[in-house]
C-alpha cells in the first residue's frame, strides 16, 4: 500500500527592494516596503527606507545658521557687499574721469549755482545728493587718486570682518546711513554752499563700528584706535577736508554697531530692525527742519 505525499506548497520570501538577493523581513513604516540591515533608519516607530528619510528631510524646514551677533551667516565666506561696493565706487569713479557733468549733478550740495547757471542742491528738493555723493570721490590728479585708494582699502580692510559678523543687510544698512550721516552733519552746520564728495563719511562709520563690536566681543581694538587718531587728526589739519562728513559718519556708525551689539538676545531681531529704520528717520527728519530753515518762505 503506497501513500501519495502532495508537494509542500511553494512560499514566496521576500528581498529588500533595493537589493533584491538580501531576504528581510523588515518593512519601512512610512512606505510599507521590505528593506535590508543596510538600508534600514531608525525613526520614532520602527525603522525607514533611505528614500522616506531624505524625503522627510527635505519636508523640514531648517534654521539658517546666525552670527554671534545674531546675523544671517552667509553661505559663502565671500564679502559680496563689500566687493559690490567697491565696485560701485570703481565704476563711479570711471564715470567722473570721463564727465564733470557727474560730479556736480550727485555731489552733496546745499544749495548752490551749478555750472549751467541754475541753482541746485539738497534745499532745492535734490535729496538724492545725500546719498550719492558716498560713491563720488575727488577727480583725476594726485589727491583724487589718493582719496579713492585710501577709501577702497580701508573698505576692504575692514568691511569683510564686519560684514561677516553682522550678516549682509546690517553691513550695507551701516555703511548707507554712515555716509548718509556724514552728509546730514555737513548740512546742518555746514554753510549752504558747502559740497563735498567722498565715501570717508562711510569708511568712518565702519572705523567706529569695528572699534564697538570689537570692543563687545573681546578683540583687540588698539589697531583700530590708531586708525581712527591718525584719520582725525588729518581731518582736522588739511585744509579742505569735510569733518563734518567724517564725524558725522563716526557718530551714526559707531551708534547704529551699539544697537547690534548690545541689543538683548531675546529681542535682537526687533532690535535690529528697529535701530537703523530709527537713525534714517531721525536724519531724515534733521534734513526737513534744516531745508525749512533755509527755505523761510515755503
Amino acid at each position: 500500500m503506497s501513500t501519495d505525499h502532495s508537494p509542500a506548497p511553494e512560499t514566496s520570501v521576500p528581498t529588500c527592494y533595493r537589493h533584491p538577493g538580501r531576504e528581510t523581513y523588515v518593512r519601512c513604516t512610512r512606505c510599507d516596503r521590505y528593506i535590508c540591515p543596510d538600508c534600514m533608519r531608525d525613526a520614532a516607530v520602527g525603522h525607514q527606507c533611505v528614500e522616506c528619510v531624505a524625503e522627510g528631510n527635505r519636508s523640514v524646514r531648517r534654521a539658517a545658521p546666525r552670527t554671534v551677533l545674531g546675523g544671517r551667516a552667509p553661505a559663502s565666506a565671500v564679502p559680496v557687499v563689500t566687493y559690490a561696493l567697491i565696485g560701485a565706487c570703481v565704476a563711479v569713479y570711471l564715470a567722473e574721469l570721463a564727465s564733470w557733468r557727474v560730479v556736480w549733478e550727485f555731489m552733496m550740495l546745499g544749495r548752490g549755482a551749478l555750472p549751467g547757471g541754475e541753482v541746485g542742491g539738497v534745499a532745492e528738493g535734490q535729496w538724492y545728493r545725500l546719498f550719492t555723493t558716498m560713491f563720488l570721490h575727488q577727480r583725476g590728479g594726485t589727491f583724487g587718486i589718493t582719496h579713492i585708494l585710501f577709501n577702497m582699502w580701508a573698505l576692504w580692510a575692514v568691511g569683510p570682518a564686519l560684514e561677516q559678523v553682522l550678516g549682509r543687510w546690517r553691513f550695507l544698512a551701516l555703511y548707507l546711513l554712515s555716509g548718509l550721516g556724514g552728509s546730514v552733519l555737513l548740512y546742518l552746520v555746514g554753510s549752504p554752499q558747502s559740497a563735498a564728495v567722498g565715501a570717508s563719511g562711510a569708511i568712518f562709520g565702519l572705523f567706529g563700528a569695528y572699534f564697538v563690536i570689537g570692543r563687545r566681543l573681546g578683540g583687540s581694538v588698539g589697531p583700530i584706535v590708531v586708525l581712527l587718531v591718525i584719520n582725525l587728526v588729518i581731518t582736522f589739519s588739511v585744509p579742505g577736508i569735510s569733518w563734518q562728513g567724517h564725524v558725522g559718519g563716526l557718530v551714526v556708525g559707531a551708534a547704529l554697531a551699539a544697537a547690534y551689539a548690545y541689543a538683548p538676545a531675546a529681542q535682537r531681531r526687533l532690535f535690529h530692525l528697529a535701530a537703523p529704520l530709527l537713525v534714517l528717520a531721525l536724519l531724515a527728519a534733521l534734513v526737513v527742519l534744516r531745508t525749512a530753515e533755509l527755505n523761510p518762505a515755503l
